[in-house]
């Protein structure tokens, strides 16, 4: 990468810099994100302009061969950023598993602690079955006592059509 920081511009060079491995060990998964998201946008940008001016020097030159020398700076931007993609990536990949590793711990430990997530296995109200025998009722409500009935009336309705078939 450092072979190609003399055809970059200045804001160029300063995205460049964030890549030092120092930098990169201080950004958090969110903010490796970011730099990710601005990497991939300049990358993207320097590969078209690259292609585009390509295609246009081989229309001009009529060869291939002869329209390569042409396009080589916007080739090395290209391939610069293309490398500072591949380290971000790889920086970002490692940073989120090892938040993936993290958070899977710590619910394990809470599970463990019998602090878990999921609904608790004793107390009052909360417990699957409510009396002997019988499941909790849920109660869907859409926001109105009538149109709550007149839901449930039509349900009716279709329920008994279907039976008298």
């Amino acid at each position: 990468m450092d072979d190609y920081m003399w055809v970059l511009k200045d804001s160029e060079r300063d995205l460049m810099r964030e890549l030092e491995p120092k930098r990169l060990a201080s950004l958090d998964e969110d903010d490796l994100l970011n730099l990710h998201k601005r990497v991939r946008r300049a990358r993207n940008k320097h590969v078209k302009n690259y292609r585009r001016g390509a295609a246009r020097s081989v229309i001009d030159q009529a060869s291939r061969g002869s329209a390569a020398p042409k396009s080589a700076k916007a080739r090395h931007r290209a391939e610069a950023f293309e490398e500072a993609l591949a380290i971000v990536s790889e920086r970002l990949a490692v940073v989120a598993h090892e938040e993936a590793e993290r958070l899977r711990t710590e619910r394990l430990a809470r599970a463990r602690a019998g602090r878990g997530t999921g609904p608790a296995a004793t107390g009052t109200g909360s417990s699957p079955v409510d009396g002997p025998g019988r499941a909790p009722g849920h109660i869907q409500t859409t926001g109105g006592i009538k149109r709550d009935a007149s839901s449930q009336s039509q349900g009716a309705r279709r329920q008994a059509k279907r039976d008298s078939r």
